[in-house]
């Protein structure tokens, strides 16, 4: 069996972010790149079902759609564990675009369990997973906290709506992974940086498509209003301040 891990090149989330003057796009200047929180806890979770798998699970790949410039995250990737990667040599433009790419990659490489993040951190468009599993024609499950695999037989389990559903399922599937899915993300030892340098990056030209959706501005936020001091016996102002600029009361 083989586990495929979805991951995408994002801003580390202490950045600072900028845009242009012109708000269409990102000013990377400055910008520290990492691989998506969500797709961390997939990679160490697969990792981790690989050395608890008795030899079942034959690797562990990882793969993204982006420019040459994503390949040191991809790197930090192997570095933590997974043992080969394929980059498609495409901007991520739009979720439809990046699930399309995916999906061509794994049909060919027959990829028994595929791992994807809920959501990136920069986009937030969730939609990346249901869409490569609709493109493979294969199942997918949403929203996995837990992934217990015992003897080849494979149990999830999801959050819903005031509680957690079980659920056993037959490989190939696409599973959608929130935090819970793993403690704590696995940081690189020295001993897999120096080997992720010998890991093989596969290389791929994009399939043609269109993208359906494309970003048209930004906006950022209002400011936050200067803070205000109250005396703490003047509880009449404090409600009043609530109720007419707050807006609480």
């Amino acid at each position: 069996m083989k586990i495929l891990v979805c991951i995408s090149n994002v801003p580390d989330t202490t950045t600072k972010i900028k845009f242009d003057d012109g708000m269409k796009s990102l000013d990377t200047n400055g910008v520290q790149w990492v691989i998506n929180p969500w797709d961390e806890f997939a990679l160490t979770r697969a990792l981790e079902i690989k050395e608890q798998s008795s030899g079942k699970i034959e690797k562990v790949s990882v793969i993204n759609v982006g420019p040459v410039s994503t390949e040191p995250t991809i790197r930090k990737a192997l570095a933590i564990g997974a043992d080969d990667a394929f980059r498609i040599d495409c901007e991520p433009s739009d979720s439809y675009t990046i699930a399309t790419q995916i999906a061509e990659v794994a049909k060919n490489e027959n990829y028994d369990i595929i791992f994807a993040g809920i959501e990136s951190s920069d986009c937030n468009s969730s939609a990346v997973g249901s869409m490569v599993a609709e493109f493979m024609d294969i199942a997918s499950v949403s929203s996995v906290s837990s992934f217990e695999f015992n003897n080849s037989d494979i149990t999830l389990k999801r959050e819903i709506d005031g509680g957690k559903e079980t659920v056993k399922i037959q490989t190939p599937f696409v599973a959608i992974v929130q935090k819970g899915i793993c403690i704590n993300p696995r940081i690189p030892a020295m001993r897999g940086i120096m080997m992720a340098r010998t890991k093989p990056i596969k290389v791929s030209s994009p399939v043609s498509t269109e993208a359906l959706s494309e970003a048209l501005s930004f906006e950022v936020p209002p400011p936050k209003a200067d803070c205000k001091m109250i005396d703490a016996e003047n509880t009449d102002e404090l409600i009043e301040l609530l109720h007419s600029e707050a807006k609480v009361l």
